[in-house]
């Protein structure tokens, strides 16, 4: 059933981009459709060959052409290097792309390059898509291969977040749909399975939580019965001590008589 599974997209679909296994039937988001309208075609104005070029990404805005280049000369010639700017402000837009002259120092700069830290910032690095992958859609039209969490748009089948290997799990019936089975993974059953998920975990917090205030109550009936040990230790201790007085000041005055009795 998982015949030509491959983690990484061998062609772009935003509706399979925008799925963790590559099996959603429904756009999970509005960028998903945005995507799948949109009628893009590949920038025919960049120049080089898209087979020995490098896409470059999460610079630090700081980081200039030249410090770039010195980055990347290490791994081999480097033919052409373009650090994407805004064409209004002239600021860095945190991405480019490196062209080498062989094929050998465009492998190995996607092996050693990948999460190398400069300018205090640690960079992705993969082979170009734009112009090599079919059907490609970039960020901007709701495509991509990337994504943050925060803004819930992530997309799968990049060296970034590749696809995962999906679960073909046996056909579910409906109730009152006899004959109609449901389709295994779908939306309503992961919602439910996840509820049940946090209802488990939200009852896990709270045997915990009760284990934790039977521990702390019998410290503190603990620490009551030690309290009480210590001043009964404490009392017999004191009592000892007064005793103790007691018999040395008998022994002093029965010496003091002793003398006064004896003759001079």
């Amino acid at each position: 059933m998982n015949e030509g599974w491959t983690p990484i997209a061998q062609h772009y679909a935003p509706l399979k981009a925008g799925s963790i296994d590559g099996t959603d039937a429904e756009p999970h988001d509005r960028a998903v459709s945005r995507a799948i309208a949109a009628n893009y075609r590949p920038n025919k104005g960049v120049s080089g060959d898209p087979h020995l070029t490098l896409f470059v990404a999460r610079l630090n805005p700081q980081t200039t052409e030249q410090k770039l280049r010195d980055t990347f000369s290490r791994f081999g010639d480097v033919r052409r290097l373009r650090l994407v700017r805004d064409l209004v402000t002239g600021f860095s837009k945190c991405y480019g792309f490196i062209e080498y002259r062989e094929e050998r120092s465009l492998v190995k700069a996607h092996r050693d390059a990948n999460k190398l830290l400069v300018d205090q910032h640690e960079l992705f690095v993969d082979f170009e898509l734009e112009r090599v992958l079919k059907g490609w859609m970039p960020r901007r039209f709701g495509g991509g291969l990337g994504g943050k969490k925060e803004s819930g748009q992530l997309r799968f089948g990049g060296r970034d977040r590749p696809f995962r290997k999906p679960i073909h799990l046996p056909a579910l019936y409906v109730e009152g749909q006899v004959g109609k089975p449901e389709r295994a993974g779908s939306r309503e059953r992961f919602k439910d399975g996840w509820q049940r998920d946090r209802d488990r975990d939200r009852d896990r917090d709270r045997d915990r939580d009760r284990d934790r205030d039977r521990q702390r109550e019998r410290g503190r009936e603990r620490g009551g019965r030690d309290e009480g040990r210590e001043k009964r230790d404490g009392e017999r201790e004191r009592e000892r001590y007064r005793s103790k007085d007691r018999e040395h000041k008998r022994h002093r005055e029965g010496d003091r008589h002793q003398h006064k009795a004896e003759p001079r």
